[in-house]
């Protein structure tokens, strides 16, 4: 447990170099292009119609989930997706591909996959902000249930530092790691309900879905901004959930703790 804590006392420690880092990485990475930070919000509009036409229009002919227009059913899931999946594979490349960096100064390299999930932040809250005025324009109003929505955000954020200070570890170490992880989440797009509803499913499946954890962050978006159930209605599936990222926390704080200082050697 302390190299749990210790891994979380270094986010605190360094958040304002974690903050400096994310703003760096997002104004080079569009430096050379004419349109710059705003494809950040043309690729992700650019797949939301794509989805739209393909799964909304098309396989479903615009028919709507329940009483919920397919399009905000599908943007309540996309939004978050479009966030946790390039995070992921983003950030389970960042000690490797910040290597340079590590081995000439002494870097607390814990942060960097905390960096990656920063700069896809700005993006996120942008998105979010739109996605909320799109569901107001639908006629879906504010509820109680939107309350409870920073805590899925508090959630997403949860497991994906879990998952990624895990995956950056034996990313570094073992590269073919990372092509799995690519792999995995274009699969786990198809496996979690984004543009198809549980619904569809008899009861026995659903279980199966829900052992998914990106299902319990895409239904939460769901339950908060469509006003579904409360997070504690679903005790079981909440403590399955965090049962699950605090142990990918602490089996990621604990190899990333034993080979932190041996990045190089392995590279």
């Amino acid at each position: 447990m302390s190299t749990v804590l210790k891994t979380l006392k270094d986010q605190i420690m360094y958040f304002p170099l974690i903050f400096r880092l994310a703003i760096y990485e997002i104004k080079s990475k569009y430096q050379m292009h004419y349109l710059g930070i705003l494809w950040q919000f043309l690729n992700p509009f650019i797949q939301v119609c794509v989805y739209w036409f393909v799964f909304g229009l098309g396989l479903r002919g615009g028919e709507p989930v329940g009483d919920i227009p397919y399009l905000i059913y599908l943007l309540v899931g996309l939004i978050p997706w479009f966030f946790i999946s390039p995070t992921i594979v983003q950030a389970s490349n960042s000690i490797y591909t910040k290597i340079n960096l590590v081995s000439k100064m002494k870097f607390p390299v814990s942060i960097l996959p905390t960096i990656t999930i920063m700069g896809n932040t700005f993006n996120f809250i942008i998105m979010i902000g739109l996605l909320i005025v799109m569901c107001l324009f639908y006629g879906i109003n504010f509820s109680l249930q939107w309350l409870q929505l920073p805590y899925y955000i508090f959630c997403m954020y949860s497991f994906l530092f879990a998952v990624t200070i895990l995956t950056s570890t034996v990313s570094a170490l073992i590269r073919d790691f990372q092509l799995f992880i690519q792999s995995a989440m274009r699969l786990c797009f198809f496996l979690t309900p984004i543009f198809w509803s549980m619904g569809n499913f008899s009861e026995k499946y659903q279980t199966f879905i829900e052992l998914n954890p990106f299902t319990y962050i895409i239904n939460g978006f769901r339950n908060s901004l469509l006003s579904g159930d409360w997070f504690f209605e679903e005790r079981r599936y909440m403590l399955y959930f965090w049962s699950l990222t605090v142990l990918l926390l602490f089996i990621g704080s604990l190899i990333h703790n034993n080979f932190k200082d041996k990045f190089v050697d392995y590279l």
